[in-house]
């Protein structure tokens, strides 16, 4: 007999307890629901709803069944449909009637709610952990290469130089907004919803606060409608980890065209790399390539959530059995790509001959076109001038570092001898002196913020853990 089937003349159908069941995919939400679970049964205790015998005896078998569960000695059952209603058995078997009393002014819908909440309130600040290594990397890459010029790209063609850390800490402000997104989305999960019932609350004395401190929510769900129908949290988070995977995608597809032949800025490490079964001489950048293909995953949870969601009255539906895959595939492919992709480019090495070969050239057209606008001629007149003489270079197979002064003479009288310096990476990058500029001076400001983050974070990290 099912715990809800007192009004009920038949047993379900195998076929149906086979499609109805959760317990494959939220057994994982076992340390969340029996950790709500003991604060609702101390909770009962208290508010004298159960006697305090009741309740310790209660607790004292959740506590039992987790260190069991842990230890792989539990086979869970199909029929008793999911995490909460395994777990409320288990206890149910080891003390009869304080057991069948757990579920006192609580429902599943509430109940699995919480325990949503709580796994995606831990899963946030793990996130946070890795998001914050990988902007290690990137530190620590941008340090070791702080003096590599490379070209900058738009459209994917040669633009402006820049330095190689500069563009690592371009990569390091967007995971930055990451976890800035992750520490939101963290405020809004941090809301309980246990004490909502099914969908109108109880009718018994209960303690919500008192809960919410037991498990360490900052707040109360204030609609109990809302509190078992919302998953905003859960969108919430998909959205941001899709963001999260978009970023490291855009960074993989780099490291893909860097350390091909046809660029050969960066070469990977052996033992983050993969040959082929067939042409001895490959080096292939699978680590890269499968980050890029597996952000469409977390991409299609999140539209899948929304899918779920778009049509549903208040309150809960069945539907929203299906949030929990999504979440559960989202939050391990972001924790595997972070757990990878952190090592991987830390060990990349940067051939900064490369990188600086390919940044002269026209690339420094723009300072040209600077030069000539600084002494007065309107920059589009500038930019027309100096287009012709890239021209003029294209066509006699010349680079602008091989102009003279004379060959830039003809083009504008406004020209002199100064503007031959214009004419190396170094000067380009050491020009735009500014904030958010690529210039060394710039950079190293940059990186020394960038390391501020990271400490501040670190230390509050450390005051946390020591609490």
């Amino acid at each position: 007999m099912k715990l809800w089937g007192g009004r009920f003349q038949e047993e379900t159908d195998e076929r149906m307890d086979d499609f109805h069941s959760s317990i494959r995919f939220d057994r994982r939400l076992y340390r969340e629901d029996i950790a709500g679970s003991i604060a609702h049964a101390t909770m009962l205790g208290e508010c004298g709803i159960i006697s305090p015998e009741e309740a310790q005896a209660i607790c004292k078998g959740l506590e039992e069944i987790r260190a069991e569960i842990e230890a792989g000695k539990v086979k869970f059952d199909l029929a008793a449909e999911d995490i909460h209603m395994n777990i409320e058995k288990l206890l149910t078997q080891r003390l009869g009637d304080p057991g069948r009393k757990l579920h006192t002014a609580r429902s599943r819908n509430d109940q699995v709610a919480v325990d949503l909440r709580l796994y995606l309130k831990r899963e946030i600040r793990a996130l946070q952990g890795q998001l914050t290594e990988l902007q290690a990397a990137l530190v620590g890459q941008g340090e070791r290469n702080r003096d590599v010029i490379m070209p900058g790209y738009t459209h994917l063609q040669r633009a402006q130089p820049v330095l190689f850390a500069h563009h690592m800490l371009a990569y390091f402000e967007m995971l930055q907004r990451d976890y800035q997104r992750l520490a939101d989305c963290y405020q809004r999960t941090d809301v309980m919803p246990l004490g909502s019932g099914a969908l109108a609350g109880t009718t018994f004395p209960i303690d919500r606060e008192r809960v919410a401190q037991l498990l360490g929510f900052s707040q109360v769900a204030q609609n109990s409608l809302d509190a078992v129908s919302d998953r905003d949290f859960a969108v919430e988070f998909l959205s941001a980890a899709s963001l999260i995977m978009v970023h490291l995608s855009r960074l993989g597809e780099e490291l893909v065209l860097w350390s091909s032949q046809e660029f050969g800025f960066v070469e990977l490490a052996d033992s983050f790399s993969t040959g082929s079964s067939i042409m001895p001489q490959k080096k292939n950048p699978d680590v890269a390539e499968l980050v890029r293909g597996k952000t469409g995953r977390v991409v299609g949870d999140l539209v899948g959530m929304l899918t779920v969601l778009k049509g549903l009255p208040l309150a809960y539906n069945k539907d929203l059995q299906e949030d929990k895959e999504s979440v559960f595939d989202a939050v391990d492919t972001l924790h595997g790509c972070l757990e990878i992709m952190t090592p991987m480019l830390s060990t990349v090495k940067v051939r900064a001959e490369a990188t600086r070969s390919a940044a002269g050239g026209f690339s420094l057209a723009t300072d040209l076109a600077d030069f000539l606008a600084k002494r007065g001629l309107p920059f589009r007149q500038a930019h027309e001038v100096i287009g012709k003489l890239v021209y003029h270079c294209l066509e006699n197979h010349q680079q602008l570092e091989e102009l003279t002064e004379e060959d830039l003479a003809s083009f504008s009288p406004l020209f002199g001898k100064e503007a031959l310096a214009l004419l190396s990476p170094e000067a380009s990058v050491s020009l735009r002196n500014h904030v958010g500029g690529t210039a060394p001076e710039q950079v190293d400001k940059q990186l020394a913020r960038a390391k501020a983050v990271l400490s501040r974070r670190q230390e509050m990290r450390s005051g946390k853990a020591n609490k």
